[in-house]
């Protein structure tokens, strides 16, 4: 049974493994030439951080404005910008970065281990450092103590913000540190001959 099991586990994993080396190639091939250099991509990478930040604003709106009408007609739309241009952005950003945030670690190579790992790194302490934020703001905003009335859509909105924060900071980290490809001269590598 063990070896039926084993088997099976093998082809499961090279089937994975066949699907994800076309959708890479699937990738490579839809990928505009445009995100073949660092600025374009690093504008994709604001954008992503641009989007990111609407959630902690439609917070913030709920904070100041909830319970109220205009709070809520607020927040529809913002969400209604976030679904509209947040998807398509996040698939240009998992594109872009070739899944180097959602793939499994053995089907990375060691530079991609890398990188992912520097971008972790780095969206690690942003996220440390926008928790830190957002603690330091509500604690200096809210000074009624017990007595304080915060909104329940504001505080259900700001821990959805730490969660999409906390999951797509990464991406967006690894979208603005991904390296230009290599140039393909042979200059760089001459012949045995010299050539």
């Amino acid at each position: 049974m063990t070896k039926r099991s084993t088997g099976w586990l093998e082809r499961s994993r090279h089937k994975r493994a066949a699907r994800l080396a076309a959708l890479d190639e699937q990738l490579e091939s839809r990928l505009p030439a445009r995100y073949a250099r660092q600025r374009p991509r690093r504008i994709l990478a604001g954008a992503g951080a641009v989007t990111l930040g609407l959630f902690w604003v439609d917070a913030a709106v709920s904070w100041v404005l909830a319970p109220s009408d205009t709070a809520i007609i607020a927040n529809f739309v913002i969400l209604g910008i976030l679904i509209v241009v947040g998807f398509p952005l996040a698939g240009q950003l998992m594109a872009v970065t070739r899944g180097l945030t959602s793939k499994r670690e053995h089907e990375l190579d060691e530079r991609q281990l890398l990188a992912r790992l520097r971008a972790y790194a780095t969206a690690h302490r942003a996220t440390t450092f926008v928790l830190a934020a957002v603690l330091i703001i509500t604690s200096a905003v809210d000074t009624e103590g017990r007595e304080s009335q915060i909104p329940g859509a504001a505080l259900f909105l700001i821990l959805f913000a730490m969660l999409a924060t906390h999951v797509l900071l990464p991406l967006v980290v690894a979208t603005w540190q991904t390296a230009d490809p290599p140039d393909d001269d042979e200059d760089e590598y001459p012949d045995e001959d010299g050539a």
